[in-house]
């Protein structure tokens, strides 16, 4: 999903840096309540694990340039279901910029862009989590049809950021959009394996009981809510 240099010129690029300021500031608020509630080694510690994964996402696994961005498989329901809204922002964030940093500098200008991206369907997906997940369901007894709906909710606000960015920086011209709906339409093939991802993490997590009190993952995911 990152944003091809030049979509958006240097006097429209502001706009990118004021909404990944809010995207990185309710990041912090959801930072400070994890502190409160869990302390500040496991957030640090989520943050650390979920920085490196995304990083990985980036660099390892594959990606393809698709028109105006590319197709990552970023799995950010994955990352919320095991280490919370907090740790998987930040997570994202940090991943992002190391990968600007040390392999892709081209990156840099488009970060508020692209953070932005990651970050605000990650928390619209926190938000859909809390309305389809009863508060008496730890994240390991989830099923299916919920983890799609998680799937969905955070590819497809990708999706509607990329598109966003790519009409206001290049307006509504007929190749323009051809070159969103294409993306759109490979990005979204992601949901046909990620929710399978989420459950096989899931799974896996269930086995391995002996994590519940880890500092490392979120509570949510042995636990009902508090």
């Amino acid at each position: 999903m990152h944003m091809e240099p030049g979509i958006v010129d240097s006097a429209k690029i502001a706009l990118s840096y004021a909404s990944a300021a809010g995207a990185l500031g309710f990041t912090a608020k959801l930072a400070l309540d994890t502190v409160k509630r869990d302390g500040l080694t496991a957030l640090l510690l989520r943050a650390a694990m979920a920085t490196a994964l995304v990083f990985c996402f980036f660099e390892v696994l594959p990606h393809h340039p698709i028109g105006i961005s590319e197709v990552h498989l970023i799995l950010g329901s994955t990352l919320l279901l095991i280490f919370g809204a907090a740790a998987g922002a930040l997570g994202l964030a940090g991943g992002l910029l190391l990968q600007g940093l040390f392999f892709a500098p081209l990156d840099l200008p488009q970060y508020g862009m692209n953070v932005t991206t990651l970050l605000v369907p990650l928390f619209a997906c926190a938000a859909l989590a809390r309305r389809i997940i009863p508060t008496d369901t730890a994240y390991v007894d989830i099923g299916y049809a919920q983890a799609l709906k998680l799937s969905t909710a955070y590819q497809g606000g990708i999706v509607l950021w990329v598109a966003f960015w790519a009409l206001y920086g290049r307006g509504l011209g007929a190749s323009n959009l051809e070159e969103v709906a294409g993306f759109g339409a490979a990005y979204m093939t992601v949901v046909l394996v990620e929710p399978l991802i989420d459950l096989a993490v899931l799974a896996g997590a269930k086995w391995f009981h002996g994590m519940k009190d880890s500092l490392w993952l979120e509570q949510r995911l042995y636990s009902a809510a508090a």
